[in-house]
């Protein structure tokens, strides 16, 4: 960082008229040397908003986050953070941040706290009704075959599909490659095909 003289003359008046005027600067120097992530745990993560994957420390203190920072070791971000990975502090320690699953009931105007057991047993009902209900074994294409006497013609023909068309995944660029490995044999288990992730779309 470049100083000019006319900054530096400033700041070397200001040091002067602060150590002049007989102000006591040794409670802020000790305040300023106690760092909030002294005897914090530190965690590695990756930033959940976008695609890009930049490297993120979490500090916490008795499981709580007390500070989250750009990684330096990180080869994406480097410790660079935009302003979104930048607030993710926010993201944990916000009271306006609801911490059960909320349902809204088909024609409710309001959302209800419910319980996670609830709400993942309910989730698994949904997902296996509607594979049940939309499930193909085979379907049947339009391809081109040459017939008998070498011309080249438009057949109808049925093949083995084993999908679903009922349901759909769009994954997240907050997950690591090995979830994104067990979510995709997960899905494709249940015979998916419309299967995205958020940095296409």
């Amino acid at each position: 960082m470049g100083v000019s003289r006319r900054d530096f003359l400033k700041l070397s008046g200001v040091s002067l008229l602060a150590g002049s005027t007989g102000i006591n600067l040794e409670p802020a120097k000790a305040y300023a040397q106690g760092l909030r992530i002294k005897n914090a745990k530190e965690t590695t993560t990756i930033c959940p908003y976008c695609s890009v994957g930049c490297g993120i420390i979490v500090h916490t203190v008795n499981g709580k986050v007390v500070n989250t920072e750009g990684d330096s070791d990180h080869p994406i971000n480097e410790g660079a953070l935009c302003s979104k990975g930048g607030s993710l502090y926010q993201v944990v320690n916000n009271n306006l941040r609801p911490s059960k699953p909320l349902y809204r009931a088909p024609g409710a105007d309001k959302w209800q706290e419910v319980e996670w057991g609830w709400a993942l047993d309910e989730i698994a009902k949904r997902v296996k009704s509607t594979r049940d209900k939309t499930f193909k074994t085979t379907a049947i294409s339009k391809i081109k075959e040459k017939g008998p006497d070498g011309v080249e013609k438009e057949v109808e023909k049925e093949f083995v599909v084993n999908r679903t068309e009922g349901i759909a995944h769009i994954g997240s660029a907050a997950l690591d490659n090995e979830e994104c490995y067990m979510l995709q044999k997960l899905v494709r288990s249940w015979g998916l095909t419309y299967i995205e992730h958020q940095a296409r779309i």
